[in-house]
């Protein structure tokens, strides 16, 4: 294995309350407001936990990585999704194809989790405008894990099979004009190999709530 620099195996710091009897040296009134506090920042916490699925979810498991998605977004069988994907799961409304989740692995050669995404973003369509690579966490065998995640938004060009919405592997089939937002997660799992987590969405279709709960749900196996 050649000697790439990652960082691995990083927890990251989460603080806990210890919980004391309040009634030994305060009045009854403080001691239920100091019960109170800790209950609210023990719920805090429990929002952070990385590699959580969310009740009723379903999960797309590949060799390398695990994401949950929605109820409502259905997962592709290896003959329906495109040979590029190694897991996807697709959000349908009256007018098509509205919203997906693809994983993708060891798509190109990346010594970083900075150049696997460099990797994942050339599979973005000309034209579309790009943010700039964010430094996440993402749940690991052994801790949380280094990944990058860089956000996108594009027009979509027409409807149709050769329209292309600009995601590898599939596209998205809504009229054209319709704005489309994605995000992509990318990094290096634990042989070294590059992945990526891509969710598109027609824009207003994905609540922010929903698309933090995918990105907080990548496990990295």
């Amino acid at each position: 294995m050649s000697s790439r620099k990652k960082t691995r195996g990083t927890t990251m710091a989460r603080r806990t309350g210890r919980a004391t009897d309040p009634t030994s040296t305060v009045s009854a009134p403080l001691a239920g407001l100091a019960a109170l506090l800790l209950l609210l920042l023990a719920g805090c916490g429990s929002e952070a936990e990385s590699g959580a699925v969310p009740d009723g979810w379903g999960t797309l498991k590949t060799p390398a990585v695990t994401v949950a998605h929605p109820a409502a977004f259905e997962a592709q069988s290896a003959g329906e999704r495109s040979k590029y994907n190694a897991a996807a799961a697709t959000l349908s409304d009256e007018s098509g194809t509205i919203g997906m989740i693809t994983v993708q692995l060891d798509f190109t050669d990346a010594d970083s989790v900075e150049e696997a995404a460099i990797g994942a973003e050339a599979g973005v369509a000309l034209g579309s405008t790009l943010g700039k690579q964010e430094e996440i966490q993402v749940a690991g065998p052994d801790g949380d894990e280094e990944a990058r995640r860089v956000n996108f938004q594009f027009t979509q060009k027409d409807s149709g099979t050769d329209s292309g919405a600009g995601t590898p592997g599939g596209a998205l089939d809504p009229k054209g004009g319709t704005r489309i937002d994605g995000v992509i997660i990318a990094g290096l799992d634990a042989d070294d190999k590059t992945y990526a987590v891509r969710i598109d969405a027609v824009k207003g279709k994905l609540s922010k709530g929903d698309l933090k709960k995918i990105i907080d749900s990548i496990t990295v196996n």
